[in-house]
């Protein structure tokens, strides 16, 4: 009794063992498998090749890799990445495109803080225009009696000239001279109010239009 209880606790030890040596037996072939579909894929050397086509081999990156280019490389020499070659021009115009970028995101947040939105920012430019309008409107009415006090002067003067009288009253003369000196003094602020109106119209048209592109 004993003799076949302790029979059948080495069959049952046997077949674990084989069991075992199965798998063990599996897992060492199953590796290679592994390890062939799956390569080490990280950098150990870079290499680069120098004006005369010359490969260069090394463990790091250096200044020289980074000027001409260079290949990552595995363990096993296979190519992993490739890095063109630094072009400092390009890098400068890229550096450049991206201040102006910067620059022009700044800008566009002021214009949204400024005017919010394109209705806001049109009728802000009405609001100014209409204002400029007005204070040639204001100048040109000055004007036109400035033209008319001289009209006026003028044919003083004239009546003076045609009685023969030796000269004109001193004070015709000072409302002559002030009076040309005032209607000078007016075209060049209504010059100046019309050049203004088409500066901030052509200022508001750049700002309208920019928040167009931004909404």
């Amino acid at each position: 009794m004993n003799s076949r209880v302790t029979h059948r606790k080495l069959l049952e030890v046997s077949k674990q063992m084989t069991r075992h040596f199965i798998i063990i037996c599996g897992l060492l072939l199953w590796m290679p498998l592994l390890y062939a579909t799956n390569p080490q894929s990280h950098a150990v050397w870079y290499r680069y090749y120098d004006q005369k086509g010359i490969a260069n081999i090394s463990s790091s990156v250096t200044p020289a890799h980074i000027r001409y280019g260079y290949e990552a490389l595995d363990r096993n020499m296979q190519v992993i990445r490739r890095n063109r070659p630094y072009n400092a021009e390009a890098d400068l115009r890229q550096s450049t495109q991206r201040e102006a970028q910067a620059r022009q995101r700044e800008q566009d947040l002021k214009l949204k803080r400024a005017y919010g939105n394109v209705t806001i920012a049109t009728e802000k430019q009405n609001q100014a225009l209409s204002g400029i309008k007005k204070q040639i409107k204001s100048q040109q009415d000055q004007l036109r009696q400035l033209q008319s006090d001289r009209i006026l002067f003028k044919r003083q003067e004239m009546e003076y000239l045609r009685k023969g009288e030796s000269s004109i009253p001193q004070r015709l003369k000072d409302q002559l001279n002030q009076n040309d000196q005032n209607m000078t003094s007016l075209k060049k602020n209504i010059s100046s109010l019309q050049n203004n109106y088409r500066t901030t119209q052509e200022h508001y048209s750049n700002i309208i239009e920019r928040l167009k592109t931004l909404e």
